[in-house]
C-alpha cells in the first residue's frame, strides 16, 4: 500500500495531473497527421477547388509549382477528385507512370460519372506497354460517357496501331471522321477508312 505522503505517491499524483491536463487540453483526444479521419466538417472543398485551378494553370509553365498547389489542394480536401486527376496528368507528363496511375485510381473512385480519369489511366497503361489493359480501360471510360470523343479517338488509334481492331473500330472511325476534335483527327479517320476499303 502506498502511503499518502511518500515520494512514490506524490509521483503518481503528478503523473495523473499531467494526464488530466493533456486530456482536457485536447492533446490526447485530437490526433493529427496523415491518418486523421476526414469529416465533412474539416474538408475545405472550395479551397481545394481554387488551388486545383491554380495548379492546372501552372502545369505547362511551372510543373514544380503546379505539383505543390495540387498537393495543397489535397491537403485541404483529400477527396477532391479533380485535384487527383490533375496531379495524375502532371505525373504522366513527367513519365512517373506508377504515381500517375495511383492518382487516376483515386480520381476514378471520386468522379464515378466522369470519363477523364479512366481515359487518363488508359493512356498511362498504354504508355507502360499494357495494351490489353489500356483497351479495357478506354472501354470503361466509354461506358461512363459513350460519346466522349477524346476517348473514342485514343481507343481507335490504339486499336489500329496495335492491330487489335474489333467490331467497334469501323463505327469509331466514322464517328471520328464526322466529329473528331481536330481536322488532323478527321483526316486520319478518313484515311484509315479508305485503307480498309482497299
Amino acid at each position: 500500500m502506498i502511503q499518502p505522503r511518500s515520494p512514490r505517491f506524490r509521483a503518481l499524483v503528478c503523473r495523473a495531473a499531467a494526464i488530466i491536463v493533456l486530456v482536457s487540453s485536447g492533446c490526447a483526444t485530437s490526433p493529427t497527421g496523415p491518418y486523421t479521419p476526414v469529416t465533412e466538417a474539416n474538408r475545405q472543398s472550395s479551397l481545394a477547388e481554387r488551388l486545383t485551378k491554380e495548379g492546372a494553370d501552372q502545369m505547362d509553365d511551372d510543373p514544380e509549382k503546379a505539383e505543390k498547389l495540387l498537393r495543397q489542394a489535397l491537403t485541404a480536401d483529400l477527396y477532391y477528385g479533380p485535384a487527383h486527376n490533375n496531379l495524375g496528368v502532371l505525373f504522366l507528363r513527367q513519365g512517373r507512370l506508377y504515381d500517375a496511375a495511383n492518382e487516376f485510381e483515386w480520381a476514378k473512385k471520386l468522379l464515378p460519372g466522369h470519363p477523364d480519369p479512366r481515359m487518363n489511366l488508359a493512356i498511362t497503361l498504354e504508355s507502360a506497354g499494357r495494351v490489353d489493359e489500356a483497351i479495357a480501360m478506354y472501354g470503361t471510360a466509354l461506358e461512363v460517357y459513350p460519346d466522349h470523343i477524346p476517348t473514342v479517338q485514343a481507343l481507335t488509334r490504339l486499336q489500329v496501331r496495335s492491330k487489335r481492331t474489333d467490331d467497334r473500330t469501323s463505327r469509331f472511325l466514322q464517328e471520328i471522321a464526322l466529329r473528331g476534335e481536330t481536322s488532323e483527327w478527321r483526316e486520319w479517320a478518313k484515311s484509315r477508312m479508305a485503307m480498309a476499303k482497299d
